[in-house]
């Protein structure tokens, strides 16, 4: 017997969290298990509604890993494919909630619409109830969605991304090689080149930054722009072919370009100045 939610929950923003401590808490009163239901790939790439256009907030591995932590017992990753999206509310429900996971209650945010019927929280319920599954519906928190949370990293706002998201946006890749003229004027780059194609990256700029590389996190400033590259302050060890995480704290300024070496020279010494001036959150 479970409790479940069921969405793609990109980011696991605080939306999202919401209804993820709803499901781990009513679970654990009806000593049943929590499990949610996600799928892959994103229903876009598969109805081609903007598939182009789309760029996800988290890997399919890191949204595994979130939800884990916040205490789900189980989470179910089905494949998204035009079957799939074929099935009506109610065949969702009774196939796949009911016949798959043995599903007593469901957590659903408001604005949660299920089934090719695409129906609405309000209009699941009676469906539900005639089939034994209980609605368990939430109140919306604040103005937080993944589309707005992808529309503020577009216009470069992590700051207003990451009061969303409850946590620092974060890209994660491999430190490939680059051209080096950062290590030559005293400013050396760990080039990004990103695991996941698909993750959005926040506008072109530079942005202060924490680098999590082995088991050290440190502070840096990053550049986005045809490359992504990240100057670890008081760092020089060799990172070439390392993973390297890299959280988002504030864009402090546009892309320029520089008449010479030693104005771009002076303009990292300036934004390394500035970040360390900053506080930390």
């Amino acid at each position: 017997m479970a409790v479940v939610a069921t969405g793609f929950f990109d980011g696991v923003h605080l939306g999202h969290r919401h209804v993820i401590e709803s499901l781990v808490s009513t679970a654990r009163e009806r000593g049943e298990e929590s499990v949610v239901i996600t799928f892959w790939p994103h229903p876009r790439a598969v109805l081609q509604k903007g598939a182009r256009d789309l760029r996800l907030l988290s890997s399919q591995e890191s949204k595994i890993s979130m939800l884990k932590e916040l205490g789900v017992d189980r989470v179910e990753v089905l494949p998204f494919n035009p079957a799939f999206a074929a099935l009506t509310a109610e065949q969702y429900l009774r196939d796949i909630v009911i016949g798959q996971f043995g599903g007593t209650a469901m957590v659903l945010g408001y604005d949660n619409r299920i089934g090719s019927d695409d129906l609405s929280c309000n209009a699941l319920i009676p469906l539900a109830n005639s089939l034994g599954i209980q609605i368990i519906k939430l109140d919306a928190v604040g103005l937080v969605s993944s589309t707005q949370i992808r529309l503020s990293l577009a216009e470069g706002n992590v700051e207003r991304a990451n009061a969303m998201l409850g946590y620092h946006y974060f890209l994660n890749g491999v430190v490939v090689g680059g051209k080096q003229l950062g290590r030559t004027i005293g400013f050396p780059t760990a080039n990004m080149s990103l695991y996941n194609p698909l993750k959005m990256v926040p506008m072109h700029g530079v942005y202060a930054s924490e680098v999590v590389v082995g088991f050290r996190r440190l502070r840096g400033m990053t550049n986005i722009g045809n490359v992504i590259e990240t100057h670890i302050f008081d760092f020089d060890a060799d990172i070439y072919s390392l993973d390297i995480k890299v959280y988002f704290l504030r864009r402090i300024r546009d892309e320029k370009n520089f008449n010479s070496i030693e104005e771009l020279k002076v303009q990292l010494a300036q934004d390394k100045q500035v970040i360390e001036s900053m506080s930390c959150d």
